[in-house]
């Protein structure tokens, strides 16, 4: 397995941006599915958006849909979740992970978990 790393979140006001990126630590994703998660305090982790690295289908959750971005970089060794016009409920630790098999929306269908990465938005 190939660990994963988050980077990129931080603390931004409603309505503003910022880019996430999970890299494969030195080696490339092939063409696996990788997913974005969150998951916010005292609540359950949330399935976001999910790409086939290979060929660039995508899928995203209701509440991100027409905000969130999710997409590889050509060398296949990074996906990016570029999220625009944040609110306050987007505030959450968010994870990304390799697809091995199910459902696309359930964590439970995916490992190689990274550590996270916090995003806070203010109000």
């Amino acid at each position: 397995q190939v660990p994963l790393v988050e980077s990129g979140g931080g603390l931004v006001q409603a309505g503003g941006s910022l880019r996430l990126s999970c890299a494969a630590s030195g080696r490339t994703f092939s063409n696996s599915a990788v997913g974005w998660f969150r998951q916010a305090r005292g609540k359950e982790r949330e399935f976001v958006a999910m790409i086939y690295v290979g060929s660039g289908g995508t899928a995203y959750a209701d509440s991100v849909r027409g905000r969130f971005i999710i997409a590889g970089d050509n060398a296949k060794t990074t996906v990016y979740l570029q999220m625009n016009s944040l609110k306050p409920e987007d505030t959450a630790v968010y994870y990304c992970a390799t697809r091995r098999q199910g459902p696309y929306y359930s964590g439970s269908s995916y490992d190689n978990w990274g550590p996270g990465t916090q995003v806070t938005v203010s109000s």
